[in-house]
């Protein structure tokens, strides 16, 4: 019987709470189980697929907060303002969940919840993008364009990439400047 308050959310809280501090490679069951104050075994009653599991439903969690993060940056806005806020709040989670951000699968696997967050993250981007008339395969390429920018921005910033004096901040408008000229100008088949 699964321990009286102890729940598959709560499990993955301590697994998260483990990753912020100690980054994705830290994550074992041994680990968690100590934080949720349980043996390692009894892990099992709350994931059952054991760590590929808890990395699974980590994995669903941190696309789906992102994804909640994107969606609230874009509501009630459109085109560039759009665009902008939504790289914002991707730069910001990334940085803000540097740890988080690493657990954060690039190509998930084929699994219904995550496949489901996933589609969630794209779908505010292809949104978005709705904008600038793009639909069909040229969003689906735009997509690709914006995420690639977002996720290289945040990876480098993360990685401590730029050393150069210059502002990040403004490093990141010029950015957004070049995507959304290059969105109004996007080549059409």
């Amino acid at each position: 019987m699964p321990r009286v308050g102890l729940t598959p959310e709560q499990v993955v809280d301590h697994a998260l709470a483990l990753i912020d501090e100690q980054g994705p490679e830290a994550l074992t069951l041994a680990a968690v189980a100590g934080r949720a104050g349980v043996a390692t075994p009894s892990l099992y009653k709350h994931v059952s697929g054991g760590l590929t599991e808890l990395r699974r439903l980590v994995a669903v969690r941190v696309t789906g907060e992102l994804a909640d993060r994107l969606a609230e940056a874009a509501l009630g806005r459109g085109g560039d303002d759009a665009v902008a806020a939504v790289l914002r709040a991707y730069h910001a989670y990334a940085t803000e969940h540097p740890h988080r951000y690493g657990a954060l699968p690039q190509a998930p696997q084929p699994d219904g919840d995550l496949t489901a967050a996933a589609a969630r993250l794209v779908g505010v981007i292809v949104a978005v993008l709705r904008a600038y008339g793009l639909e069909g395969s040229e969003a689906i390429h735009a997509a690709r364009t914006f995420r690639s920018l977002a996720h290289g921005f945040a990876a480098l910033s993360i990685g401590g990439a730029f050393q150069l004096a210059e502002d990040l901040g403004d490093t990141q408008e010029r950015m957004i400047t070049v995507l959304t000229a290059g969105l109004h100008g996007w080549p059409r088949p």
